[in-house]
């Protein structure tokens, strides 16, 4: 992975100076919904164009959107570099949100553009999220709450979080305020990272293993990366296969982590006991017989929309928009 600088909140570089005059558009629609945000952006910036017309932009409708500006705040955009290479005027990237998967930062450093990205600031809501989902699918609540509305009547027998084999992959910022989360619940946690932070492991009792252990042993599994060439399709057929039947999968971090078609067989024959994916490698999915399976639970990329999240975020992006530094 390449490795970005990061710019923590009011730890600008002092000799940055703010040009009002700079023009600023705005991709996210969730941002330019936002009137807190927009109200932020609009003290420091007198031209700004938002994205009004909740416009999914790619391709040239992308670059057609950013063609003029001096500066961006994009979310989920796909920025390579032939869109940077139609942009010379676009200078710097303000990032909203914590993946830098659709953003090609070996083009941004070869062509001299500006990133300005803080990790991690949506970390709480992604956690809640994961905590939320595992305890839903372990208490059969999608399933419940289903056959409720179609007038059945049925108790279902579940089991606790608690004391449960929690496998965290990836132990970055979330990962790390997941294994906070769980204290209370007295869960054995086993982590696997490229990363090893001793001493964070030690104070909690972790357990670092391999991938493959991690996935024979955990009752939950957890997603926690980013989408990369190391990390693309990283749980095959063959690796959950690994995984207990009475196991749950949790993805909550990126699209194509997993093998879809895998996981749907996995949960169509009983060798996986649920999963819950906030995210899919193509957005929205087309898989209606996975999306409808009775063990599959499912939201559309709501990690980080907590009102406390898109706050943190849109500021973290409004500050990138005033880094100095290339990638």
């Amino acid at each position: 992975m390449i490795e970005i600088k990061r710019m923590p909140r009011n730890s600008l570089n002092s000799s940055v100076e703010i040009n009002r005059h700079d023009r600023v558009a705005v991709t996210s629609r969730s941002f330019s919904r936002n009137r807190v945000l927009r109200e932020e952006l609009l003290q420091r910036y007198e031209h700004v164009t938002f994205n009004d017309a909740g416009l999914k932009l790619e391709g040239d409708g992308l670059v057609t959107f950013l063609r003029g500006h001096d500066k961006a705040i994009t979310a989920l955009e796909r920025l390579d570099e032939t869109v940077f290479a139609q942009l010379p005027e676009l200078m710097v990237i303000g990032k909203y949100g914590v993946g830098l998967d659709m953003i090609d930062i070996s083009a941004m450093r070869r062509l001299g553009r500006r990133l300005g990205w803080t990790g991690g600031v949506n970390r709480r809501s992604v956690s809640e999220l994961v905590i939320a989902s595992a305890i839903a699918l372990l208490r059969h609540v999608p399933i419940a709450n289903a056959e409720v509305r179609a007038g059945a009547w049925r108790q279902h027998v579940g089991n606790h979080l608690s004391g449960k084999t929690v496998g965290i992959i990836g132990c970055g910022n979330i990962g790390r305020d997941l294994v906070q989360l769980l204290r209370p619940f007295a869960c054995p946690i086993l982590v696997n990272d490229i990363r090893h932070d001793k001493a964070f492991y030690l104070e909690h009792n972790i357990e670092a293993i391999g991938l493959e252990e991690l996935l024979q042993r955990a009752d939950v599994v957890t997603l926690h990366v980013p989408l990369d060439d190391s990390t693309r399709d990283m749980l095959t057929a063959e690796r959950i296969a690994l995984m207990r039947p009475s196991a749950i999968l949790i993805n909550a971090a990126r699209g194509g982590l997993v093998d879809e078609a895998a996981l749907k067989s996995a949960l169509l024959e009983k060798r996986l006991a649920a999963a819950y994916f906030d995210v899919f490698a193509n957005e929205p999915p087309e898989d209606t017989e996975l999306l409808n399976l009775p063990n599959f639970l499912v939201t559309p990329h709501i990690g980080g929309s907590a009102v406390e999240a898109i706050l943190a975020m849109g500021r973290a992006a409004i500050d990138g928009l005033d880094i100095n530094e290339v990638p």
